[in-house]
């Protein structure tokens, strides 16, 4: 998944305006005009890195002067204390960077983190994790890369590029078949629907759609719906899927699991910024 470069600016733009408003009072106060410095991101805990360049992308917005090196790699487990980086230059702007970029780089990482633990647990199986819209607004295309980075698919990125009949659709089309007819109509190929129950898993096989999601459905349910199948279209399992239910929801043959905690749910990563005071000079 490439990032928007334009998206992402905006996104790094509105983050430093939201926290440095009309200046950083606390530095302009207390370190020296012309002090440079150098920093570390340091890794407090085993995770899986994502964001190290967006972080980067900021430290350079805020000042073209600072240089910034990533050692370590995106998408990689990393053990405790890893050095993730490090940074270079004017001391008041690595102040005014620092946490608006670590916000980027732990919200991310954890995201990247825990989408890996789900993906762990069904590795032995052909199901695929998925991510959802269950985003941050005016997040989504970070989540969605750091879900990429912790090894999970992309679903539809919005509402305007794939077709995902939802149970309100379906309740005022007037029933799963009708709805999915309504789209195929409409010229659309590739279409999902949810299903709630067996006879609209039925419905909807009559009806030809592409993919099925299964919702909120238990594991033998799954599996019912899993035999009614009979390999003609893609099952994506969703709803209420949590690390102690996915692998044996992967177990019943569903080709998709989607999870919304993912994004909704993952806790940030703890990572620090540290200045190195013996390289630094003029405070």
């Amino acid at each position: 998944m490439d990032l928007d470069t334009v998206l992402l600016d905006k996104i790094i733009a509105n983050a430093l305006e939201e926290d440095i408003g009309k200046g950083d009072i606390t530095t302009n106060a207390v370190l020296n005009e012309n002090s440079s410095a150098r920093a570390k991101l340091t890794l407090k805990q085993e995770a899986v890195i994502c964001g190290l360049d967006i972080a980067g992308r900021v430290f350079n917005k805020v000042d073209a002067n600072l240089s910034y090196v990533p050692v370590a790699q995106e998408g990689t487990p990393m053990p405790v204390k890893t050095l993730l980086a490090t940074i270079e230059g004017p001391v008041k702007s690595l102040m005014k960077a620092e946490r608006v970029a670590l916000n980027f780089l732990q919200h991310m990482s954890g995201i990247a983190t825990l989408t890996a633990e789900y993906a762990s647990h069904i590795v032995h199986t052909r199901a695929k994790l998925l991510d959802t819209r269950k985003t941050t607004p005016g997040l989504r295309a970070l989540e969605k890369y750091a879900t990429q980075c912790g090894g999970a698919k992309n679903h539809r990125m919005g509402l305007y590029d794939a077709i995902l009949i939802k149970d309100n659709h379906i309740a005022i089309a007037g029933g799963v078949f009708k709805a999915v007819q309504k789209a195929k109509g409409a010229g659309h190929k590739n279409i999902e629907v949810e299903c709630e129950t067996l006879k609209q898993v039925g419905e909807a096989l009559e009806a030809g759609a592409t993919t099925i999601m299964l919702d909120n459905m238990d594991v033998p349910l799954l599996c019912q719906a899993v035999e009614m199948n009979q390999g003609k279209t893609k099952l994506e399992a969703s709803g209420g899927v949590t690390l102690k239910t996915i692998k044996d929801i992967a177990e019943t043959g569903v080709d998709f699991i989607s999870v919304g905690r993912i994004t909704q749910s993952a806790p940030a990563v703890d990572i620090s910024m540290d200045i190195d005071v013996s390289l630094s000079l003029e405070f």
